[in-house]
């Protein structure tokens, strides 16, 4: 167990952001998975706007990579180009 008050403090703080950043994360995640299974193309051309919104300020805020986020918007836009 840590000994210093800071350290004490450190940890509180790294959980707290932890379950924070593990929320937003698996929002995302669930937000993608419902993305995927969608069917219809026009349905898909009106959430990409907001799911790439979305996977822009988790990757601004260090939550997922940004080469992640560019990767999953990149085969999002892909699906959709399959479902036209």
């Amino acid at each position: 167990m840590a000994n210093h008050k800071s350290s004490i403090k450190r940890i509180r703080q790294t959980n707290a952001r932890r379950l924070h950043n593990r929320y937003y994360a698996k929002t995302a995640r669930n937000a993608v998975r419902r993305f995927r299974a969608l069917t219809s193309a026009d349905e898909a051309r009106a959430m990409l706007p907001q799911l790439s919104s979305m996977l822009d300020r988790l990757a601004g805020k260090n939550i997922i990579h940004k080469n992640k986020a560019a990767n999953l918007k990149s085969k999002l836009a892909r699906q959709i180009a399959r479902l036209a």
